[in-house]
């Protein structure tokens, strides 16, 4: 297996391609922050679910996408932002606002990773993980 220098964004690729090929579920390598990542995709309705399965030592994660009536995606598109080559730290008050608010941005923050929604009402910075919308 390839040594992956950008595991986050590793996740969003595969999350793009399996709502591109409008597959039920997704399996990525587990870590972390790929977990919380995933458990704010839920809470804030991007994903239909999470689960975290055991594979022999290095464990998976399983990302149950989500379909509105007609068959489209929920998500619409996934974006890193902060990356290993460029990180990308803000203020509270220079939290990105995804399409005006229709998005989320997740960050990074002493507090764990928060949306930042939850970020900017903390009163916390941090480094702008990705966008989806």
């Amino acid at each position: 297996m390839a040594v992956l220098t950008d595991p986050i964004a590793d996740l969003l690729t595969r999350v793009r391609n399996g709502l591109t090929s409008r597959h039920e579920k997704i399996d990525v390598p587990s870590s972390r922050l790929k977990i919380e990542i995933a458990r704010i995709l839920k809470d804030e309705g991007y994903i239909k679910n999470f689960k975290v399965l055991d594979d022999k030592g290095a464990g998976l994660l399983r990302l149950y996408l989500k379909y509105d009536d007609a068959g489209n995606p929920v998500i619409h598109g996934l974006t890193r932002v902060s990356r290993p080559g460029r990180r990308l730290y803000r203020g509270k008050d220079e939290l990105p606002r995804v399409l005006g608010g229709l998005g989320i941005a997740i960050v990074s923050t002493s507090q764990g990773l928060l949306t930042g929604h939850d970020a900017r009402k903390r009163g916390l910075g941090g480094e702008v993980v990705c966008s989806v919308w």
